[in-house]
């Protein structure tokens, strides 16, 4: 479904209208909100997440100013096809995407998996790419990131045995605080309530967690063609992708700026939504 020019404007992720667009033999199913004009923001999602899985009080604060997209990768959601092997393959798929719906400069925001996606992305695509958001990343090539399966698999297993969403020892520490930081996010996660999307199968968790793999255990990219301002940020106790790795970033994009969250992991932009939502707006809006 495509949009039409007298629809309302929507600012709420939980409202987002569902849509399609197809190119070749492939459909993207997207979300897309905010006021249209000037340079989107796309969103690039984390592993095994779906459209659903994007915190509204991060996404709400960004278009309220700014048309934002949020898009499934082949194979997931509700986008036809089979999840690629490679990420380099998924940036690829990203471009045809978004090129797809006319779009030639863009805002990034990537999250985990998706920020790897974005990197490799912007490596290929410089031009694209106005600005660039990388959090609870790494560098393709660091170490550690092979390490991804043991860590989700003994996770999504403990939350299992605890009955409670694995998201909750994935992106959480065991304290209070980072229990009660992954309930409150879990709650915020249901509150779109129609048109959710599909969750994704077990195959495409697993064809996206080899790909992770052999992103860890590639040659590393040349980061020094990003110069575009860029943000990174984690928390300082990143399980699924090691903290440090968000330190290598800011080595080795030149002028970047990181900022590492306290007593957090891999969710630590969702655990501190109101600090970072805010810094996020002002990153873009400059």
């Amino acid at each position: 479904m495509s949009p039409t020019a007298d629809e309302p404007v929507v600012t709420s992720y939980a409202h987002a209208p569902a849509r399609t667009v197809t190119v070749g033999r492939d459909t993207f199913a997207y979300r897309e909100l905010g006021p249209k004009g000037g340079v989107p923001v796309v969103l690039f999602v984390h592993l095994a997440a779906t459209l659903d899985n994007w915190d509204p009080r991060i996404v709400d604060p960004l278009a309220a100013h700014r048309h934002v997209i949020a898009f499934d990768q082949l194979g997931v959601g509700a986008s036809s096809g089979r999840v690629r092997p490679t990420l380099e393959q998924a940036a690829d798929d990203a471009y045809r995407f978004i090129r797809a719906l006319g779009h030639r400069t863009i805002d990034v925001v990537g999250f985990s998996m998706g920020a790897m996606i974005a990197q490799d992305l912007v490596v290929k695509h410089p031009g694209l790419v106005r600005r660039l958001v990388l959090t609870g990343t790494g560098p393709r090539g660091g170490e550690g990131i092979d390490k991804v399966v043991g860590t989700t698999y003994l996770d999504t297993l403990r939350a299992t045995l605890a009955r409670s969403d694995p998201k909750e020892f994935l992106f959480f520490p065991r304290d209070a605080e980072g229990r009660a930081a992954g309930k409150a996010f879990v709650r915020r996660l249901e509150e779109r309530t129609v048109d959710r999307d599909d969750p994704i199968t077990i195959s495409a968790f697993r064809a996206q967690l080899k790909a992770i793999v052999r992103y860890g255990r590639s040659a590393p990219s040349d980061l020094s063609v990003i110069t575009q301002p860029t943000l990174i940020a984690n928390g300082d106790h990143d399980r699924m992708v090691p903290s440090v790795l968000s330190e290598d970033l800011h080595r080795r994009i030149a002028g970047s700026r990181l900022v590492i969250y306290p007593r957090s992991g891999h969710g630590a932009i969702f655990q501190h939504h109101g600090e970072f939502a805010p810094l996020l707006v002002e990153f873009l809006g400059r």
